[in-house]
């Protein structure tokens, strides 16, 4: 299959011979779907708490934190292209010789188009742009309408001139607070100081892409210490990129291994499961993961991380019951009485189901399940309601072995041709929107090697097209998906507040994302 040049490519990458194999034999198989017994809803795998449970879990994160080293894993790497889809189209399609900007949004299909033009002046970036169009064009007021819509959103978006689809959304103007803009990648730093740091250290950690990590440096360099100054807090921030070892191949519709124009093996990016890679090397106790968009303007974060607060609460207090118990079942101090509370507790705490055969098993043989169970990485997952957002829900799985345990899975792991599958999703009421805090540790303080709770068939198959061929693309199971499946999973409900993404450029507008 592979000439000496192909496996020289290969291990250039890191990757093995092997790995290579079992790609495209993953790739021939065909996509392995998730079978869903049940949603998870309130009572049946989500738990939901009063204001008062909310308070104390809150205050038992804020007591205890100072103990431990703490971190802010956000995947920052996704360019800015999509925010600004709609925009290009207007380029490409508004003439203004041939008709007014009215009769261009009057039409239905341009109504983003209409809302961005109607509230130019609520956007961050609305002075910098006007500023450059001024600076290329003198003559720009007195332009008709048409032509200074068009031309304001050439100023953002062409290569000679603010070039914003080029940066990544963490570099973009998200914010502005009297007149000065604020990034995304500011703002998390802000927000680490909410909830995400102990002893007066935040440490965080953006997973970028190669070509914008000098971007990253600068904007880091320009807020730092002015941002350490106004918080009390000093910043220790770190970058990796996507590793050239998680990357994968392709298939043609032929089944073969597709190659670029010079004979050299097609390697794609492996989707946001490739991040596992750069989680398992960071040593930190507690690890917040939150996407780059999600995050609204400081007077709104305040009541917005009292949430991941909460959820750090849930964490801890569910860790320390799982560390005194392995302490009991690996020193041998437990008994036949101790085994049914560990039971009850994984079961109604946990959200593992325990086997119908475990009572029939010797003493030996309890301990070591229990063990085996309980050893794991535990993660807690924010829930909000369902409101039609695109993304991964969370429900009660069964995979080859016929175990069932709680995941969140894609709509792109569920096979909807089939009749009983749909009906589970349409009962579904909530979803994860990449709301997480992990314990990574054992109750040894040894840090787990994550590699050891994925499950490797829950990978994603892709239809896409690549130089005009259409290709078999393989992206690696999901960060919060397939690469955490073997982990212990605890869900949380969260108000809607706490999800506030920014995937078009418009939700800017919202006032989550803007300063009273």
């Amino acid at each position: 299959m592979f000439e000496d040049r192909d496996i020289q490519q290969i291990y250039s990458k890191g990757i093995t011979l092997n790995q290579i194999k079992a790609q495209v034999a993953r790739l021939e198989e065909g996509m392995t779907y998730s079978v869903l017994i049940g949603a998870a809803t309130i009572g049946k795998g989500i738990e939901r708490y009063d204001a008062s449970e909310t308070e104390k879990l809150i205050q038992l994160y804020e007591a205890k934190k100072e103990n431990f080293s703490i971190l802010k894993f956000v995947p920052a790497s996704g360019a800015a292209t999509r925010m600004f889809k709609f925009l290009f189209q207007f380029l490409q399609k508004y003439n203004p010789s041939k008709e007014t900007i009215e009769s261009y949004i009057g039409k239905e299909a341009n109504s983003q188009v209409e809302t961005f033009i109607s509230n130019l002046k609520q956007f961050p970036f609305y002075d910098e742009v006007l500023t450059k169009a001024h600076e290329t064009n003198p003559n720009f007021d007195n332009l008709s309408r048409g032509e200074r819509c068009l031309y304001f959103v050439k100023m953002m978006l062409d290569e000679d001139a603010l070039n914003y689809s080029f940066f990544p959304k963490g570099l973009l103007p998200f914010h502005q607070y009297n007149g000065k803009i604020v990034t995304a990648f500011q703002e998390h730093l802000f927000e680490a100081t909410l909830y995400a740091s102990s002893e007066n250290q935040a440490n965080l950690h953006f997973t970028v892409s190669e070509k914008h990590q000098v971007y990253f440096d600068k904007t880091l360099k320009a807020i730092k210490s002015d941002l350490e100054a106004d918080t009390g807090v000093t910043f220790n921030i770190s970058f990796s990129f996507q590793k050239e070892a998680t990357e994968t191949v392709a298939l043609t519709a032929k089944d073969e291994v597709y190659k670029n124009e010079d004979g050299s093996i097609l390697f794609r990016p492996a989707g946001h499961g490739a991040l596992l890679e750069n989680l398992n090397d960071l040593d930190h106790d507690i690890i917040f993961i939150k996407n780059i968009d999600n995050i609204v303007v400081a007077e709104k974060n305040i009541e917005v991380s009292n949430y991941k607060k909460l959820l750090a609460g849930v964490l801890l207090e569910a860790q320390e019951k799982v560390f005194a118990y392995l302490q009991k079942l690996t020193e041998g101090t437990a008994e036949e009485a101790d085994f049914n509370l560990m039971v009850l507790f994984l079961r109604y705490r946990l959200n593992v189901p325990v086997s119908v055969d475990f009572e029939t098993y010797t003493f030996d043989e309890k301990t070591a399940y229990l063990i085996d169970k309980f050893n794991r990485p535990i993660r807690v997952c924010g829930m909000v309601k369902n409101q039609g957002e695109p993304g991964g829900g969370p429900f009660w799985v069964k995979d080859k072995n016929d175990e069932v345990s709680l995941q969140i899975v894609e709509f792109a792991q569920i096979d909807f041709s089939k009749t009983v599958q749909q009906g589970i999703v349409y009962k579904a009421t909530h979803f994860n929107p990449t709301d997480l805090v992990c314990g990574v540790k054992d109750y040894k303080g040894n840090k787990f090697n994550l590699k050891d709770f994925v499950d490797p068939e829950a990978a994603f198959i892709t239809s896409k097209t690549h130089n005009g061929v259409d290709i078999k693309a393989l992206e690696l199971p999901g960060l919060w998906n397939g690469s955490m499946a073997y982990w212990n999973s605890i869900f949380v409900e969260v108000p809607l507040e706490t999800f506030n993404p920014v995937k078009t450029v418009n939700d800017l507008l919202k006032p989550e994302h803007q300063a009273s």
